[in-house]
């Protein structure tokens, strides 16, 4: 997995926790909304 890609943000997220955003699985949203979330979520 590279940094970067749509894997990499879902297993980040999952470390952290996060396995649905609003509802829905994070698997089903694009990468920009899974890295604006992470960057939300490290603050």
């Amino acid at each position: 997995m590279y940094v970067g890609s749509k894997g990499w943000y879902v297993s980040e997220l999952k470390k952290i926790g996060v396995n649905r955003i609003e509802g829905r699985k994070v698997e089903k949203y694009k990468t920009t909304t899974l890295a604006n979330t992470l960057a939300d979520k490290k603050k």
